[in-house]
């Protein structure tokens, strides 16, 4: 099955309940990790122009408010936020939904917290509906290994496409000798390269 390139001109990015408490909650890979790649997707998002669009849940309760980094890089999404009363599939949301429809943009780059509640659930119902879904794995993560593991599996089998953040940020800059893909190799460099090994 052919699918359509990603690029800035025909992708939005969905960046779901990076919260406070549910990044406290994800142990299947580093937290410090989460945290650097889901900058380096928001700042790529801002960099290449495209529809950056946030959502969290329950912000008053356990799950908490979204990381500060969000807030920092992108400011004016974050004021536009999607704030759910608890719907757990964010696709489910009619304010979510419509923010994604209003990009029109059939091509969906997914990242959140957590992969096996809050990721598993909008991936899968948007390929259901006919968009083209990459899932940014580490930009996530999930309680256990064995829970994440499964709703990789399980989004892979329903047609989702999984890839990772330095991945998918090369497949956007093309090259990086582009005036987007020197701005892109930059956030690579400073959000993932800079963190190996600490």
């Amino acid at each position: 099955m052919k699918t359509e390139k990603f690029t800035a001109t025909n992708t939005a990015m969905l960046l779901i309940d990076h919260q406070v408490g549910t990044l406290s909650w994800c142990r299947s890979i580093p937290q410090e990790l989460i945290r650097n790649n889901t900058r380096a997707l928001a700042r790529t998002a801002k960099a290449l122009g495209m529809p950056l669009i946030l959502t969290s849940s329950m912000e008053e309760h356990a799950q908490g408010p979204l990381i500060k980094d969000l807030e920092e890089i992108a400011p004016e999404e974050h004021a536009r936020r999607v704030k759910r009363s608890g719907v757990v599939n964010a696709w489910d949301d009619p304010d979510y939904k419509a923010a994604v429809m209003a990009t029109g943009r059939k091509n969906l780059i997914m990242a959140g917290l957590t992969n096996d509640v809050c990721v598993v659930y909008p991936a899968m119902s948007a390929v259901e509906e006919g968009f083209n879904v990459q899932v940014v794995v580490d930009a996530g993560g999930s309680p256990t290994q064995i829970s994440d593991e499964t709703a990789l599996r399980r989004m892979e089998r329903a047609g989702v496409t999984l890839t990772s953040t330095t991945q998918l940020i090369a497949g956007l800059a093309g090259s990086w000798a582009s005036e987007s893909g020197a701005k892109l190799i930059q956030i690579v460099l400073e959000e993932v390269m800079a963190h190996l090994g600490k």
